[in-house]
């Protein structure tokens, strides 16, 4: 069973960064393509940006020019840099295959102060 992990969250300052890592169980990883969302409170989960297999890149508007998705196939993780992090960047973070696997990590917290 594929297990999600994401890691590196934490309280910030407006303006600041954080990197987030998802590790990813198993021996297919290279081939999936990943997404990053996150989840504010009251809000439904949103798609933050993915990567394909190849490392190309696609990013929602409201992070694109500050948020910066990588991957590292001999580690089985994708991170997902955040820069210019502003107050609306709060939420839980996760990382999922896409299509989606069923059993999504616990996610990471996010906060930034303003």
């Amino acid at each position: 069973q594929v297990q999600l992990v994401e890691s590196g969250g934490g309280l910030v300052q407006t303006g600041g960064s954080l990197r987030l890592s998802c590790e990813v169980s198993g021996s297919m990883f290279s081939m999936w393509p990943m997404v990053w969302y996150r989840q504010a409170p009251g809000n439904e989960r949103e798609w933050v940006g993915s990567i394909t297999s190849i490392g190309t890149t696609n990013y929602a508007d409201s992070v694109k020019g500050r948020f910066t998705i990588s991957r590292d196939n001999a580690k089985n993780t994708v991170y997902l840099q955040m820069t210019s992090l502003k107050p609306e960047d709060t939420a839980v973070y996760y990382c999922n295959r896409q299509p989606p696997l069923n059993d999504w990590g616990q996610g990471t917290q996010v906060t930034v102060s303003s």
